[in-house]
């Protein structure tokens, strides 16, 4: 058999390597190339390795693309697959997003074996999680649940449900559905009232930015609505300063030749929420336009917030 065209790296977990394998058989398609061309090469990250607390205890988001980044600049794959909302504001030198495949559902999903939505969640209900954003979500919308750790892979979250270790909890409907388990959704969230991860539900490619080859490759991989909207998204969270301590909600579509946003901060505790929606029309500078708008709505919100969106829980 002959060596494969490109190695793709990508965490060693279930739901990477699932969404990381639909990713080939895309570039495989694309290209005209046969999947084998394409050789997937696992890569365990400080975020997988660390269970026992949350990102923000252990050092944020970069956990989950350090390991990924060094094997790119050291030569040993040629290019990686991500969840775009792990991938930082910033890269590091050298590192190119080569890449924005064509998007899934960005919602997240409500998941419960005792309540459809968090409305009728009773009183004291304890909804786990590890993401701050929702955290801060849910009590801002219900001051009287509880809200604890909940870490782990999809299957481990889903099955301390199970166990009783939370009464809810909340996932990102696109990792659902990559593991063919959407069914397990109670209810999908409106993203206008509580907005999503910024680019959640979006694959992020990322390449070295001096491989040609590969970058040339990608770039016929291309979604154009899904670049827009992430850049709208990503440019909204760099001018909040946005990381895991910062309780960030961000979502744009494109949609007949307009970019729609919706953008919001909590404090940790979801005492207070600033928000911005916006509707512009699209133009020959797609990318530069959306860009404009996410640092417009970021900066209107830093200016409001001022420290309060700083405050520890």
């Amino acid at each position: 058999m002959s060596a494969p065209l490109f190695r793709i790296g990508a965490r060693g977990s279930k739901l990477s390597l699932a969404q990381t394998a639909q990713t080939r058989a895309r570039l495989a398609a694309k290209l005209g190339l046969d999947a084998s061309a394409f050789e997937i090469v696992p890569i365990v990250t400080s975020g997988d390795r660390i269970q026992d607390r949350t990102l923000i205890e252990a050092g944020g988001k970069g956990l989950f693309t350090k390991e990924l980044d060094e094997a790119l600049l050291d030569g040993r794959i040629d290019l990686a697959v991500h969840s775009l909302k792990d991938l930082p504001t910033r890269l590091p030198d050298g590192i190119a997003l080569a890449c924005v495949p064509e998007r899934e559902d960005p919602r997240d999903a409500f998941v419960s074996l005792k309540a459809k939505t968090l409305a009728e969640l009773p009183a004291g209900a304890n909804v786990g999680t590890a993401s701050l954003r929702r955290q801060a979500q849910v009590l801002f919308a219900r001051r009287d649940l509880r809200v604890s750790v909940l870490r782990g892979n999809v299957d481990t979250r889903l099955a301390k449900l199970e166990a009783g270790d939370a009464d809810a909890t909340f996932l990102a409907l696109a990792g659902l559905k990559r593991l063919g388990l959407e069914a397990r959704a109670a209810s999908l969230v409106d993203p206008q009232d509580s907005p999503p991860a910024a680019c959640q539900g979006a694959i992020a490619i990322t390449a070295r930015a001096s491989d040609p080859r590969v970058l040339d490759v990608l770039a016929q991989c291309e979604n154009t609505n899904a670049r827009i909207e992430i850049e709208a998204e990503r440019a909204f969270l760099d001018a909040l300063d946005g990381s895991c301590r910062t309780p960030i909600g961000a979502l744009a579509r494109v949609s007949g030749g307009q970019l729609s946003f919706v953008g919001e901060t909590l404090t940790p505790n979801g005492t207070q929420r600033w928000r911005r929606d916006a509707t512009i029309e699209l133009g020959s500078d797609s990318i530069a336009a959306a860009q404009a708008l996410g640092r417009r709505q970021g900066h209107e919100i830093r200016d409001e917030a001022g420290d309060a969106i700083e405050l520890d829980v």
